[in-house]
Formats: structure tokens, C-alpha cells, sequence
């Protein structure tokens, strides 16, 4: 922890320890008044739809496929063991 007069000293020093990844803590009178953490810049903004046009889907794609719907409801919950 770093008193503000060694701060404002050593300034340079304590934002070159912030941007290595430290967190550096300044008080005043022993009690923590601010902290020094390194800069992340913001991410851009999502922006939607930059795949359209690019992706489809086939006329029958959110049919029922019986043959899965068998193999999840009628199927063994534990495979049968080995012979």
C-alpha cells in the first residue's frame, strides 16, 4: 500500500506496476482511498446478423427424426456388457 505523498512521487513508477497487472492501493492517513488497476479497453459492440444470408436451414430441419427419438426414449440407459 502506497501513501498518497509516495504516489505522487513516484507516479510513473506506480502506473508502470499497474499496467504489469498489479493492483496498487493508495491511502491517506493508513486508511485505502484509490487503486491503480491496469486498462482493459472495452470490447466493440456485437453486432447481429453478419452471417445473413450465409446460413440456412432445410425445409424438414425441425422434424421430428423418429429414429433419434426412439434411440433417447426406448434405448438402455447403460449399454449391455461385453460377452
Amino acid at each position: 500500500m502506497e501513501n498518497i505523498q509516495e504516489a505522487k512521487t513516484h507516479l510513473s513508477r506506480l502506473v508502470e506496476r499497474a499496467h504489469a497487472g498489479e493492483e496498487v492501493i493508495i491511502s491517506k492517513a493508513g486508511k485505502p482511498m484509490a487503486k491503480l488497476v491496469p486498462y482493459i479497453p472495452p470490447r466493440p459492440v456485437r453486432k447481429g446478423g453478419f452471417l445473413q444470408g450465409q446460413i440456412w436451414e432445410s425445409d424438414d430441419c425441425w422434424e421430428p427424426d423418429e429414429e433419434l427419438v426412439e434411440l433417447m426414449t426406448k434405448a438402455p440407459l447403460e449399454p449391455k456388457e461385453a460377452q
